[in-house]
């Protein structure tokens, strides 16, 4: 399945392609042949991530270009996509940029809310459409998929917007893969268990916590996943490969979402401890 070739001639947008999972999915698309455009909001890890990607690149000859995008403005995304489009089509949209943190959602300001709200759910549905728009009047065929989270199957205390998001975006993948199936446009996402990098496990998996979610002790497998395996999964499901694969969502957990939501050793937290996240 993973010919050398497998996504030559592809160009490849990637919300938050500068770090974590994103990144691990742009070097599987460059491995690949894919050419890539890496989306954030931080030009110095942008650079970092793509300077490391052209030396992958050397040997398929595919581009890695950047570009600096608050996803949560429409405007903005629309103009990126418009002067992007101009440079060179975009065959894959990977909506993967998204804010999170546990919180108890009685405490839960209604700024904090809209900030999850407005990265998770909000940018990936302004990428979506401004390239939707696109591969529909250009009669072109287009891929999207969202990277989502097991919340979708079992629902997730202490991180309610989240999962509120997620759910969103699963409803947007199913709705729109039916709208837009006739014009040669797929709609797919994967629902990832636990991938410990540098930023869930600060959003995520704080303190005392980072121990324990590191052992997955409710994990059926025993273990966590590794970033490969998702990028894997995620080259699979934008290929030509997958081509009958539409309105689904495959989740990579090790069969956790089987047994546990992920949340429940939260519920055993005090005042004490909830006060010590919030000071931290």
């Amino acid at each position: 399945m993973f010919q050398p070739d497998l996504l030559a001639g592809q160009r490849i947008l990637i919300t938050g392609g500068g770090s974590g999972l994103g990144a691990a999915m742009a070097t599987r698309f460059a491995e690949l042949g894919a050419s890539l455009l890496l989306c954030g909001r931080r030009a110095e890890v942008l650079d970092a991530t793509a300077a490391s990607l052209r030396v992958t690149c050397r040997k398929t000859g595919a581009q890695v270009d950047t570009a600096v995008c608050d996803v949560r403005d429409a405007a903005a995304v629309q103009a990126l996509v418009d002067a992007q489009w101009a440079v060179a089509p975009i065959d894959v949209l990977v909506n993967n940029a998204a804010a999170t943190f546990i919180a108890r959602t009685e405490t839960l300001s209604a700024r904090a809310a809209d900030a999850i709200l407005a990265t998770t759910l909000h940018g990936a549905m302004y990428c979506t459409l401004a390239l939707g728009k696109h591969w529909i009047a250009n009669q072109r065929p287009g891929v999207v998929l969202s990277i989502l989270s097991t919340s979708t199957l079992t629902g997730r205390a202490f991180t309610v917007p989240s999962a509120m998001a997620k759910s969103g975006l699963l409803a947007m993948t199913r709705s729109l893969a039916v709208e837009w199936g006739a014009h040669g446009i797929r709609l797919v996402a994967i629902a990832p268990g636990p991938f410990p990098t540098a930023g869930s496990n600060r959003q995520l998996n704080p303190g005392e916590r980072a121990e324990a979610v590191a052992r997955a002790p409710l994990n059926p497998t025993g273990r966590v996943g590794q970033p490969g395996e998702l990028a894997n999964l995620a080259a699979y499901l934008v290929s030509p490969q997958a081509a009958y694969i539409n309105g689904e969502m495959v989740a990579i957990d090790g069969g956790a979402h089987l047994r546990t939501s992920g949340a429940e050793d939260l519920l055993l937290w005090g005042p004490d401890q909830w006060d010590a996240l919030r000071r931290r």
